[in-house]
């Protein structure tokens, strides 16, 4: 598939939030810079499922099935290796600190109902979400084709009244990463994706206007210490999650030249690596020096290189030889 313009610009702006907001919390003991790190999280998760989405409705076009076998290996050489060098090493150093359970929950991506998991596997959770959401979603998509959208809505309509009832449960907290709990997140960008092809076009006012919500929803949930209310389980997360698919439709059509640059651009394309490395040095000792952070993107960049880069090229030969002995099989 040829690479939509400003994703990975968007995946630049999510990793940094992530990693200055979680090495700012940490320092200055900001939840408003936690909250902003939360945005970045939720960021990615709408772009996956937007991302996601459209790449399966585009097989299910040209095929009217999906091969779930395959969308399961591509998505494995993506991201396995480079989740194996960085748990690898981690469970060695802090073996100590570690129990069997955690590392079962780590390797499982199960980490997010992992709810005792230590400091540095801590960020693992969103991971865990994606993972479940890869494993879910193509099956659902493929065999309630029909009945996708209904599906979606019910899943965003279900969230909110989920964390209700992990509150009165006493599990609100711990619950917060479970994959029900932010499941519309990953919804609304699967509906974007449904429906971007109608949606009429946003003009830069629609999307200054976008950009307030993203803004300050984040200021109150810090200010809040996140501590959940109806207004933002109801209100202001789905208006925030609205106007992030919102703006990310009208970059998409309309791409920034800042968010397709260079630089940005190569910061959106190690940003998995980065998120993985980056949980070592923004958490741990609230001492850690400023340039920590840039230690955090040396690791990932020779993740991205040394791992993501050479496994995808293996994918992407190992896919054109199928595609050459299915040629072969046919001639035959």
């Amino acid at each position: 598939m040829k690479r939509i313009p400003s994703l990975d610009g968007l995946r630049a702006i999510s990793i940094s939030l992530v990693v200055v907001g979680h090495w700012w919390e940490l320092r200055y003991h900001s939840d408003v810079a936690g909250a902003f790190a939360s945005l970045g999280v939720r960021i990615f998760f709408v772009i996956s499922g937007y991302l996601i989405t459209t790449l399966l409705l585009k097989e299910y076009g040209k095929t009217s099935t999906i091969k779930l076998r395959e969308f399961y290996v591509r998505r494995a050489y993506r991201i396995l290796p480079a989740a194996i060098v960085f748990m690898l090493p981690v469970f060695v150093i802090f073996w100590h600190e570690l129990r069997w359970y955690h590392m079962a929950a780590a390797a499982l991506y199960l980490a997010n109902f992992d709810f005792t998991h230590p400091w540095f596997l801590g960020h693992l959770w969103s991971l865990s979400v994606e993972e479940q959401f890869y494993f879910l979603w193509p099956g659902v998509l493929k065999k309630w084709h029909r009945h996708r959208v209904a599906i979606l809505v019910g899943v965003v309509a279900f969230a909110p009244l989920y964390r209700v009832a992990c509150h009165w449960l006493q599990l609100h907290g711990r619950a917060d990463e479970t994959f029900p709990a932010v499941a519309d997140v990953l919804a609304i960008g699967c509906l974007l994706a449904i429906f971007a092809g109608r949606l009429p076009k946003i003009n830069g006012w629609w999307a200054l206007a976008m950009i307030a919500p993203v803004v300050l929803v984040p200021v109150y949930v810090g200010e809040l210490r996140f501590h959940i209310t109806p207004l933002l389980l109801f209100g202001l997360w789905p208006v925030m999650h609205l106007s992030i698919a919102g703006l990310l439709l009208h970059v998409v059509r309309r791409p920034y030249w800042i968010l397709n640059v260079r630089a940005v651009v190569w910061l959106g394309q190690i940003s998995y690596s980065l998120y993985l490395w980056q949980q070592l040095f923004a958490y741990g000792d609230h001492h850690r020096p400023w340039y920590f952070p840039l230690l955090a993107v040396g690791l990932a960049s020779a993740s991205y290189y040394l791992v993501e880069q050479p496994m995808l090229r293996v994918r992407e030969r190992r896919a054109a030889e199928r595609k050459v002995e299915g040629a072969l099989a046919a001639a035959a």
